[in-house]
């Protein structure tokens, strides 16, 4: 007995296989997208949370404990003052040195050829001209950047795109889909790389642990919030002292 079985996924290269593939890719690219933003803006509400709750208080105990470091330094200084020439001076810090950027002959022939060829204006439907529009803006963002490797990327990117597959005839379309198919797995690999990342940040963590904790009744915010609080009470009347 033979059982016909309908080829599916990556067996079938029909233009029918290949634009069900990319239904399906879509659907996979929605459903991960919402994930990865719902991670983001979960991690984002808890950073402006604990940046309002703790992070202010630490930059206030920062900057006492820099007052303190000064008014030893100070000290320290008076000290050598009276000491007489024979003490060694302070150490100072060089001054920090940024280093001038410029924009190449290479760049600049390079965001030409970029413009040329991704340019809005030469997009013959809506989408195209939202995929050139997108890409122009990269593309100028690279150029102020003087950023040669970014524009090469942003050309090969188009270059390789299913909208620069020119014709209808069935050959284009495939390759169309094919390209399609393979942007998606792109931004599919794209965002899986992303959720890592954020998963594996130290705020993501910080986040976890906040949670886990106000599952089992404890708010370690607020503990927090009181350590520092004493933190910068014993500090100022530290500074208060020194000062006085």
């Amino acid at each position: 007995m033979t059982t016909l079985v309908r080829a599916e996924s990556r067996d079938d290269d029909s233009l029918e296989g290949l634009s069900a593939r990319v239904t399906r890719l879509e659907a996979d690219l929605r459903e991960r997208t919402e994930t990865v933003e719902g991670v983001r803006s979960g991690l984002e509400a808890f950073r402006i949370r604990y940046r309002q709750d703790v992070g202010l208080l630490h930059e206030q105990l920062d900057a006492l404990e820099l007052a303190i470091a000064e008014a030893e330094l100070g000290e320290l200084a008076k000290k050598l003052d009276e000491a007489g020439p024979e003490a060694p001076p302070l150490p100072s810090a060089p001054a920090p040195e940024g280093p001038a950027r410029f924009t190449s002959d290479a760049v600049r022939k390079l965001f030409r050829d970029v413009a040329k060829t991704i340019h809005p204006d030469l997009a013959l439907d809506e989408h195209t001209r939202h995929r050139r529009h997108a890409l122009m803006i990269e593309a100028n963002k690279a150029y102020a950047r003087g950023d040669e490797e970014q524009l090469r990327w942003i050309l090969q990117a188009w270059q390789r795109s299913p909208e620069a597959v020119q014709g209808s005839d069935p050959e284009a379309m495939r390759l169309r889909f094919v390209r399609r198919i393979a942007q998606l797995e792109e931004q599919l690999e794209g965002l899986s790389t992303e959720l890592a990342a954020l998963k594996d940040s130290p705020l993501w963590e910080l986040k976890v642990m906040v949670d886990q904790a106000a599952i089992r009744g404890k708010d370690i915010v607020r503990d927090m919030v009181r350590r520092l609080e004493r933190d910068i009470m014993a500090a100022t009347n530290r500074l208060d002292a020194m000062r006085g």
